[in-house]
């Protein structure tokens, strides 16, 4: 059981952290809390960086065109430029209610192809096509396989749960993990397309939860979107991490990183 002692020493060493003071509190008085099982990860911009919110215009012009460029070798009819854009800003948006709205499902819409039979390998191909400007600009964090590694030594379980961009599909973001290698390091990766549902929505956190039979009390999430990742998590009791790599980030939250060395610290 910690003793007074001890957990004034932690407090000092831990500059009064609410997440710690409230789990200080915890193991003080009851001599013990349930043990970390597992740390889930948000991917874009907490373990591999893509781009910023101001980026994506100039990014989705590119993908759009990619995939316009293989559709026309392909021999489909191309619309309008004036209708095609026209079509990308009407399906620029996510659901008011986190629901998914699949990437080629708006690619058959903006090119007029959802009354058209569009094979599977087509339609995966649209869809790298327009990932692709999106993938090339990616970077793996310096931080993110030490850490991990770390934490895999740790016997924890390791999760990515990740929204992706425009509904894409989970099978070229787990290509993604292979490519950066962090694969080597999780025990599972879950994207909003496996569940149906974008974060904030509780949806995906608790099929995560349920998936490892994991309590929310046994478990930290980790990610850089204040919305996305920490209002969503907490909804469902997860305990969650803001990690600020720029450090602009003014948030009001429990617990706060700048890098994963420092979620390190805390995790011992």
């Amino acid at each position: 059981m910690l003793s007074k002692d001890s957990a004034n020493a932690y407090r000092v060493y831990w500059k009064k952290d609410a997440f710690y003071e409230e789990l200080i509190e915890k193991v003080a008085r009851y001599g013990g809390m349930k043990m970390l099982k597992a740390i889930f990860f948000d991917m874009g911009n907490t373990l591999v960086k893509y781009y910023e919110r101001h980026e994506f215009d100039a990014i989705l012009k590119q993908g759009i065109q990619n995939v316009k460029d293989y559709l026309y070798c392909e021999g489909f009819r191309i619309p309008s430029e004036e209708e095609l854009w026209e079509k990308v800003k009407s399906e620029n948006h996510e659901s008011a209610d986190n629901a998914v709205r699949p990437l080629e499902e708006r690619l058959k819409k903006i090119f007029n192809l959802n009354k058209t039979y569009i094979n599977s390998n087509i339609e995966l191909e649209m869809c790298r096509c327009f990932m692709k400007p999106i993938f090339s600009r990616s970077s793996c964090y310096d931080d993110v396989l030490p850490v991990l590694k770390r934490l895999k030594e740790k016997e924890l379980k390791i999760t990515v749960v990740s929204n992706t961009a425009w509904g894409s599909p989970a099978v070229l973001w787990m290509e993604e993990l292979k490519r950066y290698h962090i694969n080597i390091y999780i025990d599972d990766a879950v994207f909003c397309r496996d569940v149906g549902w974008r974060k904030p929505a509780k949806q995906i956190f608790e099929y995560v939860l349920e998936k490892h039979n994991l309590n929310a009390d046994e478990c930290i999430f980790v990610g850089d979107d204040l919305r996305w990742d920490i209002v969503g998590s907490e909804a469902v009791d997860i305990k969650a991490i803001l990690i600020n790599r720029s450090g602009n980030q003014a948030a009001n939250v429990k617990t706060m990183v700048t890098d994963l060395y420092q979620l390190m610290d805390l995790v011992n």
